[in-house]
């Protein structure tokens, strides 16, 4: 069993090393393309990874829910753990002594992988409604975000576990003002995504009618800079925010601009970064210059975020010759990217909509043999991945 620490490095985000230059093509593939790594029986989301060269993550819905370690030598899916049923886990991540975090509707859950004998995992933390994505700070700390809830709310569980702390919330896509007792009303703005189906959109009126999937999520993903400061994947709006921290731990960015909100959210200029190439950002993860990898869902693409601050796509779909849709692969609604080394990597969840939709083309789908998977790019990663404390 692995067991490593490794401490994270105290550079700022976009700091230029020597041997970087400004041309995005030198660090980044003209050309990516992506391979199928492993298959799997149930759907995944989360993906994370030690220094030994295997990926972790989970299958979802079964009875229980198995963690497979995956090795990118010999792709393979072992079993090193179970989450108790009913489950459905989705953000995974290691800590310095490297025992794994599984995020599980409102709870986090915790076990220290084991081939010989897969332990099942015990409760970590609780109190934390639609947690998705996870990551820990230099102290310790386990951070985490609501996902599908849409209320923005991104919590703090202590070291050694406990019940999360509601930190800040990321400003979400409609409020509650002026809300009537059947609680129908607020002010917002509503992000859809087109699964299949049938809409009438004429030259007088561009609304897309009897129209379903409303994208609410604002905090998804979560990863720590090599400063310490703390970036929330926004999936509706297609951006990402970054939060700043003092020596002591503290928040410093600003909350409380807009009175229609709870008082902890986020004011709008903590958005780092926010572009359509990001539509759909799911998880996220930095390589060791700073630059911010996403998976951007909605579109089946990855796009960096350079330490510039510029956004660029290094892979989308294809579209088929046949229907000029983006659903036959090699991505699939993927959903939680992992730098592995020189190795780029992204589990897929297969989801029913925008790009991907219908979600019945490609090598997994719904009730079929295999529902999840997860695609690696051919091509070695020039800037290898920020290394992380496990």
């Amino acid at each position: 069993m692995l067991k490593k620490s490794l401490a994270l490095l105290s550079l700022p985000l976009f700091l230029c090393p020597a041997w970087a230059d400004d041309d995005h093509h030198a660090r980044f593939p003209r050309d990516a393309s992506f391979s199928t790594l492993v298959l799997t029986p149930f759907g995944i989301e989360g993906l994370t990874g030690d220094d030994a060269g295997n990926l972790y993550t989970t299958g979802r819905g079964a009875n229980p829910c198995p963690v497979w370690r995956i090795s990118l030598e010999r792709p393979a899916l072992v079993p090193v753990g179970f989450v108790p049923a009913p489950c459905s886990p989705s953000g995974i991540a290691f800590d310095a002594k490297g025992d794994l975090f599984l995020s599980d509707a409102d709870k986090v859950w915790t076990l220290t992988p084991n081939a010989s004998t897969p332990p099942t995992a015990t409760i970590y933390g609780s109190g934390v409604p639609g947690t998705n994505g996870l990551a820990f700070d230099r102290r310790g700390n386990l951070w985490t975000g609501d996902g599908t809830t849409g209320q923005g709310r991104v919590w703090r569980i202590p070291p050694g576990g406990g019940a999360g702390i509601e930190i800040f919330r990321v400003q979400p896509m409609s409020n509650e003002v002026n809300l009537n007792a059947a609680g129908v009303g607020g002010v917002g703005r509503d992000v859809r995504s087109l699964p299949p189906g049938a809409i009438t959109v004429t030259p007088t009126t561009r609304n897309a009618q009897n129209l379903l999937g409303s994208q609410p999520l604002v905090a998804n993903g979560v990863a720590f800079t090599h400063g310490g400061d703390l970036l929330v994947a926004d999936t509706a709006r297609g951006a990402i925010w970054k939060i700043e921290f003092d020596h002591r731990g503290e928040m410093r960015s600003a909350v409380g601009c807009d009175t229609t909100f709870t008082a902890n959210a986020l004011c709008l200029d903590n958005i780092l970064v926010a572009h359509p190439l990001l539509e759909g950002a799911d998880g996220i993860a930095l390589d060791e210059a700073g630059n911010i990898w996403a998976a951007a869902n909605e579109r089946n693409a990855i796009v960096v975020v350079t330490r510039e601050g510029r956004t660029v796509e290094v892979f989308r779909n294809p579209p088929s010759a046949t229907t000029q849709l983006r659903n036959e692969g090699p991505l699939e609604t993927p959903t939680s990217p992992f730098l592995l080394g020189h190795k780029f990597c992204t589990a897929n969840s297969d989801g029913n909509r925008r790009d991907n939709a219908p979600n019945t083309a490609g090598e997994i789908a719904p009730g079929a043999a295999f529902q999840g998977k997860i695609s690696c790019m051919d091509q070695p990663l020039k800037i290898p991945g920020m290394r992380l404390p496990i």
